[in-house]
This record gives structure tokens, sequence and C-alpha cells, in this order.
């Protein structure tokens, strides 16, 4: 069998307002922040980890805190974040929550083969709440203000646009190894959006590539989407990765150890960043799973400089 990825691992967006952020994901959307940490790269930034009631691989929705300006939406960007619910009741019950608490959305409606409710955060932050049947496992958080009958279960499929698939495609296809499945017109009326699969596929495991040359070029700013991680299931796999890269002469980061997964970052024809993670060893390895996202949690080789960096981050309260 050739070298699969197994679904979406995280997808990684930008706020310019943490503690807005903070309040939007935990009480209206209901996630739990299982992790409070740094960007390893900039460590004046939060990275804050949103998920499941366990913290499961494939639920993370995760934020970079920078002082940017709003997005300019357009093409070549992730412009769309699915997250999956159990039911098509779920949908129902979300827009009554959305009008009640003024959320930006649209009406439940069939898009790409799945019911579905468009939605925004506060930024603009783009996303589509999708009915996968109550299909596999799901974590609910007991101290979630949504019911556990209704809440977000975890990733759903991701949207980028591109102004021309041939190259991406040739990319998801034979170096990626995902499968296309399907096909179906933009709900926006802006292009046309090509479905590939991962591993068994399914909701978890889907990106869906819109086609839209009519649009300017993103510019990323809050509002945004950084990157998306698709799942290896541990390092040995990675290394797989990081090899098939290196024999199709892609150019990529190499492996970088993120202390709760191991990655590699490269970027598609249409320079969209990608990234491969493994699902270990997970974000219990420096904090029990009663209190995750409770403290501030650095790896090791940030530890020494915890004073200086706690003293250059703002209050998320």
């Amino acid at each position: 069998m050739s070298l699969q990825l197994t679904g979406i691992h995280h997808l990684t967006a930008i706020t310019a307002n943490a503690p807005e952020n903070v309040r939007f994901y935990t009480q209206t959307l209901g996630l739990r922040l299982v992790k409070k940490t740094v960007n390893q790269d900039d460590t004046s930034a939060y990275h804050l980890f949103y998920a499941d009631g366990e913290a499961t691989p494939g639920t993370d929705l995760t934020f970079f805190d920078w002082p940017a300006a709003p997005e300019r939406r357009g093409t070549h960007s992730i412009s769309r974040t699915g997250l999956r619910v159990g039911s098509k009741a779920s949908l129902d019950w979300w827009k009554a929550r959305f009008t009640e608490l003024s959320v930006k959305a649209g009406e439940v409606t069939e898009i790409g083969g799945h019911a579905s409710l468009d939605f925004e955060d506060g930024e603009g932050q783009r996303f589509r709440l999708i009915d996968d049947g109550g299909a596999g496992d799901s974590h609910p958080w007991d101290k979630s203000p949504v019911p556990a009958e209704h809440q977000i279960r975890g990733l759903g499929p991701i949207t980028i646009s591109v102004p021309d698939i041939t190259n991406t495609e040739a990319i998801l296809l034979h170096v990626m190894n995902m499968k296309k499945v399907r096909d179906y017109a933009d709900p926006d009326g802006v292009g046309h959006v090509h479905v590939f699969a991962m591993g068994e596929g399914g909701p978890a495991a889907e990106l869906h590539v819109a086609v839209q040359p009519d649009l300017p070029a993103a510019r990323q700013g809050a509002g945004a989407v950084h990157h998306v991680a698709f799942r290896a299931p541990d390092v040995n796999a990675l290394h797989e990765w990081t090899e098939r890269l290196k024999s199709f002469r892609m150019p990529s980061s190499g492996e970088v150890e993120r202390y709760y997964f191991r990655s590699l970052y490269f970027r598609e024809p249409n320079g969209i960043l990608f990234e491969i993670a493994t699902d270990g060893p997970g974000f219990t390895v420096d904090e029990p799973l009663e209190t995750l996202g409770e403290e501030l949690s650095l790896p090791p080789f940030l530890e020494a400089k915890r004073a200086s960096i706690e003293a250059g981050l703002k209050p998320l309260a």
C-alpha cells in the first residue's frame, strides 16, 4: 500500500485579539482550550490550541496571536475551515445559537455532498459546520457550554482557493497520494470545487480545492488561515514523507520538533503552506489531561526563558 496521510491534523489561523478569540472559541463554540503556549518561532505571540475534550489529533483549531491588519480575501489561500457535527439536528441547533448570539451565519443547506452551515467569527474567520452523520469516535468536553450531542467533533473538509489547479492537483495526487473523489459548484458562485480524499476518506480527511482565477491574490492578516496540517501516524511515517518530498525534489523545512508533535512544512505550487504532523506524543506530554490549557506551557528548549516570555505576553482574561 502506498504511503498515506490519514486526515486533517490541525489548522492554524491568525487572530489580532487573543482575549476575544479565547472567549469566542470556548464560550460561543464550546471548544476546550487544550494548550496555551507560544509561537516557537516568535515567542512574543501566543499559540492557542482548541480541541475536543481529550485533545484528539484531528480536532485542533489553533491560532497565532499577531497584531495584524485584517486579511485581504482572495485566491492563493486557505479560504474556509470545516468543522464536524454529528447530525442535521445539530446544524439546526447551531443556526439557532448563532442567531441568538448575533454570530454572522448563513442558512443550513447542502454543499458538496454535506448538510452544511457557514459562519464567521468576529474577525471574519470563515467556517463551515458539516454534518458527518456521527461517524467515528467523539470526545465531548464535560465543561463545555454546548450540550454533548451538539458539540463540534473535530475538523472537517478544508477548502483552499487556487487560480489554476493543474500543478496543485499533480502534487495532491502524485506526491501526497490523495484521491480525487468528486466535484461541485462553489456555493458563492465563484469557480468550481474539486474534492480530494486522504486515507479512508470521509469529512475528516478531505481537502476541497476551489478554482477561482478571477479573484485577486489574498494577503494574510487577522481572520486568515496560516497553514493546514495533515496527519501522519508516527515519526517513522514522517521520515518516509520527508524522503518522499526529497525524491520529488520538493523544497521543505526538513523535520521540525514541536514537542507536542513532529512536523514537516512545504508549499504547494500556489504558495499555500502545508504541514505534515505526527499524531503523538500529544498535549498530555507536559500537563495532565484534567488541567490542559490552564497554565502557560513551554517546550523544554524555551523553559529557561519563561520569565521573559511571560513578561512579554498580554493577559488573556
